[in-house]
């Protein structure tokens, strides 16, 4: 069964949080990983969920020779505020 749009967010969330730091995602990485855990989510509800997630400012895109989807960095001057 396809994943509700909210648990599809927080699914991916949580998939990138665990690589933050260890290894960098793609979009196309994300997709393929959660095409094969739920392999009847619909392609075009996970690059919305994606996208949502960008949108919301709780992913962000990097690029560092590719787009990568990562869980936005605070700054060391942040953390003093």
């Amino acid at each position: 069964m396809a994943l509700s749009k909210e648990d599809l967010c927080n699914y991916i969330y949580d998939m990138v949080a665990k690589a933050q730091g260890k290894k960098n995602l793609k979009a196309m990485d994300v997709q393929k990983a959660v095409l094969k855990e739920h392999p009847d989510q619909p392609k075009n509800d996970i690059k919305f969920a994606i996208k949502d997630l960008i949108d919301s400012g709780r992913c962000v895109y990097t690029y560092f020779g590719g787009s990568y989807i990562e869980i936005p960095h605070e700054e060391g001057a942040a953390k003093n505020i």
